[in-house]
């Protein structure tokens, strides 16, 4: 929680008229976008946006609303974080209805945790819509399933891009390499040398498998399949680069068998 967003709002409980929600887009396909997020779309007075949010889920948005981008990717922010809370409580005093919508769910690796404490302790109403996240929807739409009773029983998630001045600055590879089968790396691309050094070091074979992939469930959906051993030099020669969920384990051998059977995405 961000202090100085609650020292400069003064909000009097009894004349916050609106609620935020925290809502869900999913991962880009607009028919994973759920039907209570889409519902508050189609009503919203205000709408602040992720830059990893589909155009085909911004063309539900009620045609009068306001629209504000917040996005943030790698070296540009239209928004500071402080600063995107700050205007959340903004409206909610002049607006009933206010979505912060989010890439994927709020709640995992989405700071939408973060958003909400900073909103229940400037006492403004709000609720989260959960969404698709898109460790799961990706490789769905890659023909990867994250368990299988050949190959996995266990899943970990885990961020690969870990924000300065964490609490505790590196993720545990080591603990990670052998707590579960599969490993879901979100937002990991660019420091994948980093990462497949850790898990290598930490005992898992260079002849792991991984499968990268970029604006999953999405037309333009793209994957890369290589091992621990390759797939540092496979990105490099194609030019592989961000939005990437990555999948580590014996359940990218599925990749081969079931990418046939990729979902269509819906067009709005």
């Amino acid at each position: 929680m961000n202090s100085t967003v609650i020292e400069n709002t003064q909000v009097n409980r009894s004349k916050c008229l609106g609620k935020v929600y925290l809502v869900g887009a999913g991962p880009g396909d607009p028919g994973l976008m759920t039907l209570k997020g889409k519902g508050l779309l189609e009503c919203a007075d205000v709408v602040v946006y992720d830059a990893l949010v589909s155009p085909q889920i911004l063309a539900m948005i009620n045609p009068h609303a306001e629209k504000i981008d917040a996005g943030k990717r790698m070296g540009r922010h239209s928004l500071l974080q402080e600063e995107t809370t700050q205007l959340l409580i903004e409206k909610a005093q002049t607006q009933a209805i206010v979505v912060r919508l989010k890439g994927g769910d709020p709640f995992v690796f989405g700071r939408g945790g973060e958003e909400m404490e900073d909103l229940v302790r400037a006492g403004v109403p709000a609720e989260v819509v959960p969404g698709v996240t898109s460790g799961i929807a990706a490789p769905a739409y890659a023909g990867i399933p994250l368990t299988h009773r050949a190959y996995s029983s266990s899943v970990t998630f885990v961020t690969g891009h870990e924000s300065v001045g964490k609490y505790r600055p590196t993720v545990n590879w080591s603990s990670i390499a052998h707590s579960s089968e599969t490993i879901v790396v979100y937002m990991g691309i660019h420091n994948l040398p980093y990462i497949v050094e850790q898990l290598h070091f930490a005992g898992l074979s260079l002849d792991t498998p991984i499968a990268l992939i970029r604006w999953g469930t999405r037309p333009e959906q793209e994957e890369l399949i290589g091992t621990l051993a390759t797939i540092v030099a496979q990105v490099e020669a194609a030019g592989f680069g961000a939005p990437v969920i990555a999948i580590i384990g014996n359940v990218v051998n599925m990749h081969n068998t079931l990418s046939g059977c990729r979902p269509r995405v819906i067009s709005c």
